[in-house]
């Protein structure tokens, strides 16, 4: 009997031929495609950031005169090149962009608090009309806003300022979005009924139960609209004049143009672009740790 049984597993399937591999190779062939198309999109990505780094570490006869990349030996003077041009201007950009990043996704964080979980919890005449021309403004392109917020600033005397540039991006129809329905998902009616019941008022409800609930949405709207602050172009770029307010996207534009006529100032916007990138990810990676810790203690307290 033990003999017969060793055949049977010995003996290969039917319609296979002895000594190869079994298996469907088809499917096989067929799930490297979203890995191949998967490496090709990182590819696309990286490659560019690749270059901003490599090409950041070359000096003004380096740039273009060696593989593009072959690292160069300038890293350090493009950046006392840049810390001195205009007496360190960047660094006046640079905290620019943080004041508008970081004040603007403050306080669009929360607008987008209050709005979102108000439309959640709360149900009143004109709800849903309210919140559908909130879908319509996050379909609505930034150019076609950019021109009337400037007439409407300009009539408040407010243009060439920095209230110029936060006043338009502290309401975000997709932070509001995103909030409502995180706030729909993370506040159960139960709780705010039994908050009522207790006595608390409506604004204790909300800062002592519905906040801490949805911090981890929160700090998803806070990141998303920190990083579409920090890379906006044409708002600034309409609303100011003055270098000295300028972020740090349309002082690198100026110092790219001023580059057509003086091509060693080619090295400084490269260079000044790489550090730019530098705060993004530095932000990224300790937001990251913070949301994964809410995340998971959400989930333990459910």
């Amino acid at each position: 009997m033990s003999s017969t049984l060793a055949l049977r597993k010995a003996a290969p399937a039917a319609g296979t031929t002895p000594g190869t591999a079994q298996g469907p190779p088809v499917r096989r062939r067929v799930a490297l495609v979203p890995t191949a198309v998967l490496l090709l999109g990182a590819l696309y990505c990286l490659l560019p950031v690749a270059w901003v780094v490599i090409a950041s570490t070359k000096s003004g006869s380096e740039l273009f005169s060696t593989f593009t990349f072959l690292p160069g030996s300038g890293f350090t003077d493009n950046i006392k090149d840049l810390s001195a041009y205009r007496d360190g201007v960047y660094w006046t950009w640079m905290a620019n962009s943080a004041l508008y990043s970081g004040l603007g996704a403050l306080l669009s964080t929360a607008v987008s608090a209050l709005s979102g979980y108000a439309l959640a919890v709360y149900r009143f005449r004109g709800r849903e009309s309210i919140f559908n021309v909130l879908m319509a403004g996050v379909l609505m392109p930034p150019v076609i806003l950019a021109v009337p917020q400037y007439l409407l600033l300009a009539e408040a005397d407010l243009t060439d300022s920095y209230a110029s540039v936060l006043l338009p991006l502290i309401l975000s129809p997709y932070g509001i979005y995103l909030a409502r329905i995180y706030a729909a998902a993370a506040v159960p009616p139960d709780v705010v009924e039994a908050g009522r019941m207790d006595g608390a008022g409506e604004w204790r409800i909300f800062t002592r139960i519905a906040l801490p609930m949805m911090v981890p949405g929160l700090v998803t709207v806070f990141l998303f609209q920190f990083v579409a602050v920090w890379n906006n172009f044409l708002l600034p770029y309409i609303m100011l004049s003055d270098d000295e307010k300028f972020p740090i996207t349309l002082g690198l534009f100026t110092l790219l143009e001023q580059g057509a006529n003086t091509p060693a100032l080619y090295t400084l916007v490269i260079t000044g672009a790489l550090l730019a990138i530098v705060p993004l990810v530095a932000l990224f990676l300790v937001i990251q740790r913070f949301w994964s810790l809410d995340l998971l203690s959400g989930a333990v307290k459910s």
